[in-house]
């Protein structure tokens, strides 16, 4: 059966304060940002199910991971570092370090690297900054999560790319570029119907239980419309970015 996955985006960086700190390269988390993981920390409901955590390969996500999931790491579950789940964008705050640097700047950490090529941060080829390419990384990302064999998964990512991970746009063109808060998490479970679009793409489905949560008492969009918007929303995405960028 596949796993449950609890998608959560990032603490509060630096680079959420300002778009003058946009030109910062891969900024850290603030000291209400490591408040905030604390906070995430002590109200997150399903520590003790949890068999593995995922993060993005950027400071900010890496220290969420370690500061908000602390009570899985210190029993041992695993922490993968995962490059599809970097964030969209080209803007030096969204590129993350080189492969070395992270390593040795984590080296004191249980984080494993194991998957992350020297070229992850290059935001050319497949991990270019342009919608087919985060798309097809997001794909690869769920049918990587789908074919594990946990059975309650954490993914520490990006307000940008959580749209795209999900294919579920409300808010993305929201002023922040995403309809993700700092440290909101989402449940969702793999689709397992007959429907062979949904199954080749490893879709996500949000839980019942995480729609109630947030307080979402909108009917789930069918198919049809959340392609729709999806249209709407990756046409504006492109535009956006073409001409500035968002950093999530």
């Amino acid at each position: 059966m596949a796993p449950t996955v609890h998608l959560v985006r990032h603490a509060q960086a630096i680079h959420n304060l300002t778009t003058a700190n946009h030109s910062m390269p891969d900024p850290p988390l603030t000291p209400l940002g490591e408040e905030q993981c604390r906070d995430l920390s002590a109200k997150f409901p399903y520590h003790s199910s949890i068999n593995l955590v995922v993060t993005s390969p950027l400071r900010r996500t890496i220290q969420t991971s370690l500061l908000a999931f602390e009570p899985e790491i210190s029993r041992g579950v695993e922490c993968i570092a995962l490059p599809q789940v970097q964030e969209t964008s080209d803007l030096p705050c969204d590129t993350g370090n080189d492969l070395s640097n992270i390593k040795e700047e984590f080296k004191d950490t249980p984080i494993n690297f194991s998957l992350v090529p020297e070229d992850w941060n290059s935001k050319q080829g497949k991990w270019a900054a342009s919608g087919a390419a985060i798309e097809a990384r997001c794909r690869e990302a769920r049918k990587w999560l789908k074919t594990r064999e946990e059975e309650a998964i954490v993914v520490v990512t990006h307000g940008g790319l959580l749209h795209f991970l999900t294919e579920d746009w409300p808010g993305a063109g929201a002023l922040q570029g995403t309809g993700w808060e700092n440290v909101e998490f989402r449940s969702y479970r793999f689709a397992d119907g007959d429907d062979e679009d949904d199954n080749a793409n490893a879709s996500l489905n949000e839980t019942e239980e995480s729609r109630q949560r947030r307080g979402n008492k909108d009917k789930p969009l069918t198919k049809e419309e959340k392609v729709q918007l999806r249209e709407t929303a990756t046409q504006k995405w492109e535009e956006q970015h073409r001409s500035s960028g968002k950093a999530n």
